[in-house]
């Protein structure tokens, strides 16, 4: 008896199914983030140009446990930034805004560094 098996053609090579699958992922994604309110939106592009300058091969951001201080650090830094450049003499000082904008900005520093640490060169995330 011939009991082999013909697989279909699409069966044979299933890397292009997993890689259309991710690339809806990433869709998924730059879609959800779009629907960011204005201000979370700024902080998200002040937050990604700063990281670009520190992406690189063997930045702390790719170390298998980043630094918990290091990384508070990194956010304040931006947080100081953004200060300065909302902060145009004109608005008076308001600390509950910027307790509520320092918190938004870890957590979207917190949830890039996880972008960046899953997304290999080609831009695809890796789960």
């Amino acid at each position: 008896m011939n009991n082999h098996r013909i697989l279909p053609f699409y069966m044979t090579y299933p890397m292009p199914l997993f890689y259309q699958e991710e690339d809806s992922v990433q869709r998924d994604l730059e879609y959800l983030q779009q629907m960011y309110p204005a201000e979370a939106k700024h902080y998200q592009r002040k937050v990604a140009s700063i990281l670009d300058k520190i992406d690189y091969e063997g930045s702390m951001i790719y170390d298998e446990y980043p630094d918990k201080m290091r990384l508070y650090q990194l956010a304040e830094d931006i947080l100081n930034q953004i200060k300065r450049e909302d902060m145009d003499g004109s608005e008076e000082e308001n600390p509950e805004k910027w307790t509520r904008a320092g918190d938004m900005v870890q957590i979207l520093l917190f949830y890039e560094v996880y972008k960046r640490r899953h997304t290999n060169h080609r831009g695809i995330l890796k789960f």
